[in-house]
């Protein structure tokens, strides 16, 4: 069974069929480390399902430093949520960090199924609501933590994108320079 059936289904249970229909409505593509597929400025036409590979979400401010928003991993979703959910122009770029396998829905496809397979909606609202959640948090996160306990809680959390991710790029999601984070990592590494 296709790994995104296998993630639909830890919150909906579709009938063959209904897997059948819901693949045919999604395409498989497959990039190398550093592809972009989405730009800021561009308007968020797909949802982006990792099956293998990492890939991240960032922008880049008018001093032109990046600030990553979020990564994905095998098994994760990614887009630009206000973008793809209002279709005007979105502010984040997406870009593939390690050869990736990636399954695209498209707006217009994922419209089609909320009609011929209704429980998707149920779906996708979940998936939303747990983005929304998991943004809420680190925000708050982000107001009452220290970048220590940010980047033990960020550990905790993902240890499989500690190898995968460069540190520069950590430091960049956990709101810190590349140097203060190589020396509070080297700080909690002597501990």
């Amino acid at each position: 069974m296709p790994q995104i059936i296998d993630n639909l289904s830890k919150h909906i249970a579709l009938t063959p069929q209904e897997q059948e229909l819901f693949l045919s409505k999604t395409e498989i593509r497959h990039y190398k480390a550093k592809t972009i597929l989405l730009h800021a400025g561009e308007v968020c036409k797909t949802s982006y399902f990792v099956n293998s590979g990492v890939l991240r979400s960032f922008n880049i401010n008018d001093n032109i430093v990046e600030h990553v928003l979020s990564f994905a991993c095998s098994g994760w979703w990614i887009g630009d949520m206000y973008s793809l959910l209002s279709q005007k122009p979105g502010n984040l770029f997406i870009q593939v960090l390690e050869d990736a396998e990636i399954v695209l829905l498209s707006k217009e496809n994922q419209e089609i199924l909320y009609q011929e397979i209704p429980k998707l909606e149920r779906f996708f609202r979940i998936l939303t609501e747990n983005s929304l959640v998991a943004h809420q948090e680190r925000l708050m996160d982000n107001l009452s933590l220290s970048a220590e306990e940010r980047f033990e809680k960020f550990c905790k959390k993902n240890p499989d994108l500690i190898q995968k991710v460069s540190q520069k790029q950590i430091a960049s999601y956990l709101g810190v320079t590349p140097e203060f984070f190589s020396k509070m990592k080297s700080k909690l590494l002597r501990k």
